[in-house]
C-alpha cells in the first residue's frame, strides 16, 4: 500500500507518493489528493462510481492529467471521491480508472485546500528497486 506525503513550496503545495507498483502510485495520488482537498475523506461513501480512460505519452505526463481529470470530475459534478480502482499498463503510458464517491454535501464533508491543478512544474517519477515515487507540484 502507498503512502503519500506533502511538502512545502512556494504558494502552492508539494505531493511526494510512495508507491510499490504504478497501478498502486495512481491509486495513492488519488487519495493523497482528495485527502488534501477534504479534511474528512473518510466521511466521503463510495455510493457512485465514474469510469475514466486516460493515455499519455509518459507516465508523468499521465499522471498529472489523471490528477487533473480528478479535480475536473470534482468541480464539474460537485461530487468527492473516496475509493480509486486503477490499472496502469506497464509502461506507464494508459490507465482505466473507477473512482467511487458521492455528491458533496456542504454540512458533512469539509473542505481543507481549494486544489485548482496539478502542475507539469518539476514533476519527477522514478522507478526504484523498492518501487515508485513520484513529486508534483500542485496549484493551491
Amino acid at each position: 500500500m502507498g503512502q503519500w506525503q506533502t511538502f512545502d513550496h512556494t504558494a502552492d503545495l508539494g505531493l511526494r507518493i510512495h508507491a510499490s507498483d504504478l497501478p498502486d502510485l495512481f491509486r495513492t495520488a488519488g487519495e493523497g489528493l482528495f485527502d488534501i482537498i477534504l479534511a474528512n475523506r473518510e466521511q466521503v461513501k463510495p455510493v457512485d462510481r465514474v469510469e475514466i480512460c486516460l493515455s499519455s505519452d509518459s507516465v508523468e505526463t499521465l499522471l498529472i492529467d489523471w490528477l487533473n481529470e480528478l479535480i475536473f470530475l470534482s468541480e464539474t459534478g460537485h461530487r468527492f471521491f473516496s475509493r480509486f480502482d486503477v490499472t496502469v499498463d506497464p509502461g506507464g503510458r494508459w490507465l482505466t480508472a473507477v473512482v467511487h464517491g458521492e455528491p458533496i454535501e456542504p454540512g458533512r464533508h469539509v473542505i481543507d485546500h481549494e486544489v485548482k491543478a496539478a502542475t507539469r512544474h518539476g514533476i519527477q517519477v522514478v522507478h526504484e528497486r523498492g518501487g515508485w515515487t513520484a513529486e508534483l507540484i500542485l496549484d493551491i
